[in-house]
């Protein structure tokens, strides 16, 4: 069952909040012992649902009317490539990768609009692991603050909808 949480507070995302516009995070049980937070977080994208998919195109089609990026979709992962080859700066879905650890992966996308972090952060416990997915978003102009207020409720349905899916 996923859940809303707080924001790991021992988390890399978690230097980035105090900036942020806008942050959540959402929690899923999972089984962490043996995969790495990329890992999880490409497993989770390989279980992208089709409207999340069907959204993506919807809004790369109307964003590229303003001159935003087309970003692609979100589980447009290389299958071929080892998830421990991956290195900081390298493109997992639409996202580049900023922070890498077995802990946790910290991913950014940036446009003129906006600058977009997601993490996943995996914990472990006596009642065992879950994913932790975070989103801190930081509006750079008045463009970002109107792109949010189409794509931050979108946001609640589709993090929760992922992770539901990959539990």
């Amino acid at each position: 069952m996923v859940s809303s949480v707080t924001v790991p507070h021992d988390s890399e995302i978690s230097k980035y909040l105090a900036e942020a516009h806008l942050y959540d995070a959402f929690e899923v049980p999972t089984d962490t012992s043996e995969r790495s937070a990329l890992e999880i977080y490409i497993d989770i994208l390989a279980q992208t649902p089709d409207w999340v998919n069907r959204l993506m195109a919807a809004r790369n089609r109307i964003v590229a009317l303003l001159g935003l990026k087309n970003l692609g979709q979100l589980d447009n992962v290389d299958n071929s490539k080892a998830p421990g080859s991956y290195k900081v700066g390298d493109h997992v879905g639409i996202f580049s990768i900023l922070f890498l650890s077995d802990r946790e992966v910290v991913l950014v996308e940036s446009d003129k609009h906006l600058d977009a972090k997601v993490s996943i952060y995996k914990t472990t416990g006596p009642q065992g692991g879950s994913a932790v997915m975070s989103t801190a978003i930081h509006v750079n102009n008045l463009l970002g603050h109107a792109y949010l207020l189409f794509v931050w409720p979108l946001h609640k349905l589709i993090v929760p909808a992922l992770l539901a899916r990959s539990s």
